[in-house]
C-alpha cells in the first residue's frame, strides 16, 4: 500500500478537524437555539384597559383573554408613547420615541395611498416618506434573527416607514410559527383588527352580543341610544377578539408550546373611540397588557411598574439573551439585562394626525398628568374625517352644537384649548379638572412642565422643526436617498460584502430565493448571490449580483 506524504497526511487531518469542528459548532447552536424561549405577541388594536374583565369591568367576559391574565402578570401602568398606531408601532419595532424618530406624526409612509414620493393627502402636500433615523438605530427583530430566531409577523406592517427586509423570515396574513424549521425558537407577532376603531361603524349593524341597556357609559359621554349602541358594539367586537385569540392560544397547546411559551397580549394605544384614540388623556395612551412567563411564574398577580412601548423591544431581546443595542432609549424590564432603576414617568406625544396638524406633549407619574398645547387654537376634538364616519362622533358633534352636553361632556370638543393641563389622577382618574391655573397647585405645575421640557430637550423632540423642514432634510431634490453600492471584496477563499454606510443592514440571498438573509460573516468563494444594503430612510443600494 502506497504511503501519502507527510504534507498530505497533515492536510487531510486539518481537514478533519475542520469539518468536525462545524459539526460540532452546528450542534452547540442547535442546543443553544433550543434553550432560547418561544415569544408570542398578541395584540388588540385600539383598546383601553377599563372594558377587560381583568380590569374590573365585568360587562362582557372574555374568557380566552382572561385565562391568559390568570395564567400571567396583570400590568395597570402599561402605555403608548402616541394615542395612534403608525407612530405607536414605530416605538414598539425600535425601542424609541416616536418624536426621535421623525416618525411621530400619523402618518408619513403611506405608499398604498398612492404612488411612493407622491402626496398621500388631498388636502396635504406632503409625500409618503420614511425619516432618517438616528445612527444605528434598526427594527429590533433583525437581532433575533441574528441570534437564530424564525421571527414572523401579520397582518401589520404599518410602521411609519418601510419595513426592512431584515426583520422578518415571514410577514403577511399566513405567517404562523409552524413554518419555522424543526427546534428553531421563534418570535411570533399577531394584530387583531376586528376591535380597530373602523368596526364600530363597519359591523354597527352586525349581531350584538350584548344590550346597549348593559353597558356602562363614562361621565365624559351623554348617556343615549346611539353611545350606548357604539359602546355596545365595542364589546360585541372584543368577544370576537377573545374568540380568535382563542385561536392562537389552542394552537399553542396543542403543539405543546403554551406552558414554556412568553406570551404578550397587549393593546396598541388606547380605545376606538373619541377622546380615547388620538388622545394624550389616559384612555387614549394606557393600554392593556398581560405577559405569561415560562412554567407560569409570578402566575395571576398585578405589576404597577410603568411599562412604556419603547421597552417592548429591549425586553424582548433581554429575554432572549440579547443585550439591547445602546442607541435604544426603552431598558429592558425582565431577562438577562433587566435594569434596576426602573422609570418613573411616561412621556407622550400627539401631532399631525392623517391631514390636520396640532402638537401636544404630556407626562404622567403615577399621581399626576401634565399637558402642553402647543397650539391653544385647535380643538382637542380635531375633526379627522376618519373619525367622523363613526356614529358617535356625529352625535357628539350634533348635541355640542345643540348645547346639550354637561360642561364635562363639552371640555374636549371646546374651538381651542388650554395651553396647559395638570390632573390628579388619584382624584380625577378621567381627568376631567384641570389644576394648572390652582394657587396651591404651582409648584406641582412648575415641576412636571421641567420634567416635560426637560425630557424634549434630551430626547431631540423633531416635533419643534415643521414637518415641511424635515422633508427638506430627508428628502434632497424630492426623494429619499439611495444607499450606495454594495463593495465586494475577494481574497482567502472568501467573499466579504462591504457598506459604506456604516450602520447599514447587509442582505445576501441566493438566486430565486424570495428570502434575504443578514450577511453575518463572508460567504465561501463560488457562492452565487445577490446582495443589498437597507437602512431606515435611504432606499435599498443596487443589488450586486456575483459574477
Amino acid at each position: 500500500m502506497k504511503k501519502l506524504p507527510l504534507a498530505t497526511n497533515t492536510f487531510l487531518i486539518l481537514i478533519v478537524f475542520a469539518l468536525l469542528s462545524c459539526v460540532e459548532k452546528k450542534e452547540t447552536e442547535k442546543a443553544a437555539q433550543e434553550l432560547l424561549p418561544n415569544i408570542i405577541w398578541l395584540v388588540a388594536e385600539d383598546q383601553s384597559p377599563n372594558w377587560f374583565p381583568m380590569y374590573g369591568d365585568s360587562t362582557m367576559r372574555l374568557p380566552y383573554i382572561e385565562s391568559l391574565a390568570k395564567d400571567g402578570v396583570l400590568f395597570t401602568n402599561a402605555y403608548s408613547p402616541v394615542p395612534v398606531c403608525a407612530p405607536a408601532r414605530s416605538a414598539i419595532i425600535t425601542g424609541m420615541y416616536p418624536t426621535t424618530l421623525g416618525t411621530h406624526n400619523m402618518r408619513t409612509h403611506a405608499p398604498w395611498r398612492g404612488v411612493p414620493g407622491k402626496k398621500p393627502y388631498k388636502t396635504l402636500d406632503i409625500p409618503s416618506y420614511s425619516p432618517v433615523v438616528p445612527d444605528g438605530v434598526k427594527m429590533f427583530t433583525q437581532y433575533l434573527r441574528e441570534k437564530g430566531y424564525y421571527t414572523s409577523n401579520g397582518p401589520k406592517e404599518d410602521y411609519n416607514f418601510k419595513k426592512l427586509a431584515s426583520a422578518w423570515d415571514d410577514s403577511g396574513k399566513e405567517h404562523h410559527w409552524s413554518n419555522r424549521k424543526e427546534g428553531q425558537p421563534f418570535f411570533s407577532v399577531f394584530n387583531f383588527s376586528v376591535c380597530h376603531e373602523s368596526q364600530i361603524w363597519a359591523r354597527g349593524k352586525e349581531q350584538l352580543f350584548l344590550s346597549p341597556s348593559k353597558v356602562q357609559v363614562p361621565p365624559y359621554f351623554p348617556d343615549n341610544e346611539i353611545i350606548r349602541h357604539d359602546l355596545a358594539v365595542n364589546y360585541s367586537n372584543l368577544k370576537r377578539l377573545d374568540n380568535q385569540i382563542g385561536q392562537i392560544i389552542n394552537g399553542l397547546k396543542a403543539d405543546g408550546l403554551y406552558d414554556n411559551s412568553i406570551i404578550f397580549f397587549y393593546g396598541d394605544h388606547g380605545g376606538p373611540f373619541p377622546r380615547h384614540k388620538r388622545a394624550v388623556y389616559e384612555t387614549g395612551t394606557k393600554v392593556p397588557m398581560v405577559i405569561k412567563f415560562p412554567n407560569y411564574d409570578k402566575a395571576g398577580s398585578t405589576d404597577d411598574r410603568f411599562i412604556s412601548f419603547i421597552d417592548l423591544a429591549p425586553t424582548v431581546l433581554s429575554l432572549a439573551g440579547i443585550e439591547p443595542p445602546k442607541v435604544m432609549q426603552g431598558v429592558a424590564h425582565f431577562g438577562k439585562f433587566e435594569v434596576a432603576n426602573k422609570p418613573k414617568y411616561s412621556f407622550h406625544s400627539a401631532d399631525r394626525f392623517d391631514a390636520i396638524y396640532d402638537r401636544l406633549r404630556a407626562v404622567r407619574s403615577e399621581r399626576y398628568k401634565y399637558i402642553k398645547s402647543f397650539d391653544t387654537t385647535k380643538s382637542h376634538g380635531l375633526p379627522v374625517s376618519y373619525r367622523e364616519q363613526m356614529p358617535m362622533m356625529r352625535e357628539l358633534r350634533r348635541l355640542y352644537k345643540a348645547g346639550k352636553l354637561t360642561k364635562e361632556q363639552a371640555l374636549w370638543l371646546h374651538p381651542t384649548k388650554p395651553e396647559e393641563e395638570l390632573y390628579d389622577l388619584q382624584n380625577d382618574p378621567y381627568e376631567l379638572h384641570n389644576l394648572a391655573n390652582l394657587a396651591e397647585m404651582q409648584d406641582t405645575l412648575i415641576h412636571y412642565r421641567k420634567v416635560l421640557n426637560d425630557w424634549i430637550q434630551e430626547t431631540n423632540d423633531l416635533g419643534r422643526i415643521p414637518e415641511e423642514e424635515l422633508l427638506a432634510k430627508w428628502l434632497p431634490n424630492g426623494k429619499q436617498e439611495q444607499l450606495p453600492p454594495l463593495e465586494m471584496e475577494d481574497k482567502n477563499d472568501e467573499i466579504r460584502l462591504l457598506s459604506k454606510v456604516t450602520d447599514a443592514t447587509i442582505l445576501w440571498r441566493q438566486p430565486n430565493d424570495s428570502l434575504w438573509n443578514i450577511y453575518m460573516e463572508p460567504l465561501p468563494k463560488g457562492t452565487l448571490f445577490e446582495a443589498k444594503a437597507e437602512r431606515i430612510g435611504y432606499a435599498d443600494s443596487e443589488v450586486l449580483e456575483s459574477n
